[in-house]
């Protein structure tokens, strides 16, 4: 298959697999409490199986993704998801804690294959790379955001297990759909696995260019987490006194906002990624400046949502559709390096918002925020210069 030869339906079954994948690291988040009273744990406890779903997705980035250079990644794609039906099958009968976190653990572990075939849907079109990374990426992102409105419904109206059946049943669909849809993609590292992760690390010294796309990615990903991690708070508290599935209807606002992220990945394409991420963040800021002077308007926090997560995603469609302009043959290294990065920045992000909403409320968050989002318009505003100056020259 020529490089620029991917199909529409390809692309369809890549990002709809990426989505479903992923999602299931986040289904947990609504429903610690049914799960808290279920094994009779307390809701500080519960909580501990929504942090191993993202540890062991961290670990599966690092550890599993770069494998995608070395090995037919048809093959890891399928394994992975196999075995996460297995482990899903799993969550919905278990009887024990214990076994629940270690399947959570797995879940986030196997949920990588997402981030197997990110880099193989760009392997396989040269031509439109942006646009085809946007749409992928974009599965990812309504993977995350619909998860919390999906397993927050289905939890209320039926039981918190059948939104892990219901999610068995839609990981085994996607299965089949990659193994009829896709090519198999030969791989191009020929070195043993700790040659591959060593490798991995390489990628970072070798190109300036992901480090600094990696960084702007784990700012922006670390405003993401925060802001998503706080607004439940703000908007459960007065004068709101929103419910958890009117607070999910912001979840819905933000898929809609996400699908116009591929947008910025034709910018991308026709060579202007630093303009592109230039007005990425800026959309992003102006989402944080209104939710800080407007802290107890609806409308605000509505106009709010659509910006943050029009800006943030635009930044990381552009972002990866620049990394993988790099070398063709290190795509899933290179995927690896900036997307643990990036996570880590969410982690950090997440971490640092719950702080700062207990030292000093919404105040403080937002105050953080635009300290993030400033730290992200300075790396990019410096991309813009060093392009000018590069293009004067």
């Amino acid at each position: 298959m020529e490089k620029s030869g991917i199909t529409k339906t390809q692309i369809a079954v890549m990002s709809v697999a990426a989505g479903v994948c992923v999602a299931n690291i986040y289904y947990n988040q609504p429903i610690l409490k049914d799960i808290a009273l279920n094994f009779k744990v307390t809701e500080s406890r519960a909580g501990i199986i929504s942090v191993l779903a993202q540890a062991g997705y961290g670990l599966g980035l690092f550890f599993l993704t770069p494998l995608g250079d070395k090995i037919n990644r048809k093959k890891l794609i399928v394994a992975l998801m196999i075995a996460l039906v297995a482990v899903l099958v799993g969550i919905t009968f278990v009887q024990n804690f214990f076994w629940l976190c270690i399947f959570s653990l797995l879940t986030g572990l196997l949920g990588v294959a997402a981030q197997v075939i990110l880099p193989m849907a760009a392997s396989m079109d040269s031509k439109n790379r942006g646009r085809t990374v946007g749409i992928i990426f974009t599965g990812i992102l309504v993977g995350i955001l619909a998860a919390r409105v999906f397993s927050g419904f289905i939890a209320e109206w039926l039981n918190w297990r059948y939104v892990y059946g219901i999610s068995t049943g839609m990981v085994v669909v996607s299965t089949v759909m990659i193994q009829v849809a896709l090519p198999n993609v030969s791989p191009g590292f020929q070195g043993n696995y700790a040659s591959l992760l060593g490798s991995t690390l390489h990628q970072f010294r070798r190109f300036p260019q992901l480090r600094k796309t990696a960084l702007l990615g784990a700012l922006a990903f670390g405003v993401f987490c925060s802001f998503w991690t706080t607004l439940t708070f703000q908007l459960g508290g007065s004068p709101f006194n929103f419910k958890s599935d009117i607070i999910g209807l912001f979840g819905i606002l933000a898929i809609a906002a996400a699908l116009l992220a591929p947008l910025f990945g034709k910018l991308a394409d026709k060579g202007n990624p630093a303009r592109a991420q230039l007005i990425a963040i800026s959309l992003v800021l102006v989402s944080i400046i209104l939710v800080k002077f407007y802290p107890f308007s609806v409308i605000a926090f509505v106009i709010s949502v659509l910006l943050l997560d029009v800006g943030i995603q635009a930044t990381q469609v552009t972002n990866v559709a620049t990394i993988y302009t790099l070398d063709e043959t290190a795509h899933s290294r290179i995927n690896t390096a900036y997307m643990t990065t990036y996570f880590i920045g969410g982690a950090l992000g997440s971490f640092v918002g719950i702080q700062c909403w207990n030292a000093g409320g919404w105040q403080m968050v937002t105050w953080q925020l635009l300290i993030w989002c400033l730290l992200a318009l300075g790396i990019v505003l410096l991309g813009v210069r060093n392009l000018k100056t590069s293009a004067s020259q």
